[in-house]
């Protein structure tokens, strides 16, 4: 949801109100609850001194108000949404935006090759720090590795401009590609992989990521990412929100 097309104030994605949901979201909640979490916005990264990033960066979600009040960092997400989450809890997260590949800061991301081989790269802290939850599970769909972009274009909708990760996220389910998750992951970068070559990203997408990442304009790539807080074998494990 837009700022242009909300007329609530509690309900315009304002880095306030994004925070606020997030706490509302698994405030209480106890074994056997189910959540979730979908972001389709604007993504961007900003240098991590901690030492806990791989690559140096840390993640974020950019609000409405970024300019003014900041982005939101993935090490406040997932303090927020992932280590509370008790035994017999379940969150799944669908992250639309770019540089979205660990937004949740979970330990462990789903490496695969355009052949559907696969291995979980362990992205834990070398300082030990705990990334993961207090028991419970947490899955993340995201629009695109760490270092890339996510791009809106009507070309999947045949339409109006949609954000191609939750148009392929949305396709995958409605035709029967969702039995586990690594149906569905293969069936997201299957669906983007069939425009790609005609898809380089809107004008105001390509802009914006220009603006925020130092980058050049030109052809995105984009391939959908999995992580979780423990691996597990992606083809068996039926999907289940």
């Amino acid at each position: 949801m837009s700022k242009n097309e909300e007329t609530d104030p509690y309900r315009i994605p304002t880095k306030h109100n994004i925070r606020t949901a997030m706490h509302w979201l698994v405030q209480g909640c106890q074994a056997g609850d189910s959540l979730v979490f979908h972001f389709s916005g604007h993504g961007s990264q900003q240098k991590n001194y901690t030492g806990d990033e791989i690559d140096g960066f840390d993640e974020t979600l950019c609000p409405v108000d970024f300019e003014a009040q900041g982005m939101i960092v993935d090490d406040e997400i997932n303090a927020t949404m992932v280590k509370p989450l008790p035994h017999g809890v379940k969150l799944h997260a669908i992250i639309d935006a770019c540089h979205s590949g660990t937004m949740l800061d979970l330990p462990f991301l789903c490496r695969m090759n355009r052949n559907g081989r696969y291995a979980w790269e362990d992205h834990s802290p070398q300082s030990g720090k705990s990334k993961g939850t207090n028991g419970g599970e947490v899955i993340s769909f995201s629009g695109c590795d760490d270092d890339q972009s996510a791009i809106d274009t009507p070309a999947l909708s045949k339409g109006t401009s949609t954000g191609a990760m939750t148009f392929s996220f949305i396709q995958a389910i409605e035709r029967g590609n969702a039995t586990t998750y690594g149906d569905i992951l293969t069936s997201m970068r299957t669906t983007i992989q069939e425009v790609a070559t005609d898809v380089g990203g809107d004008a105001v997408t390509s802009l914006l990521s220009m603006l925020l990442n130092g980058g050049s304009l030109g052809a995105i790539k984009q391939e959908p990412q999995l992580t979780a807080n423990v691996p597990f074998d992606v083809y068996t494990k039926r999907f289940s929100l």
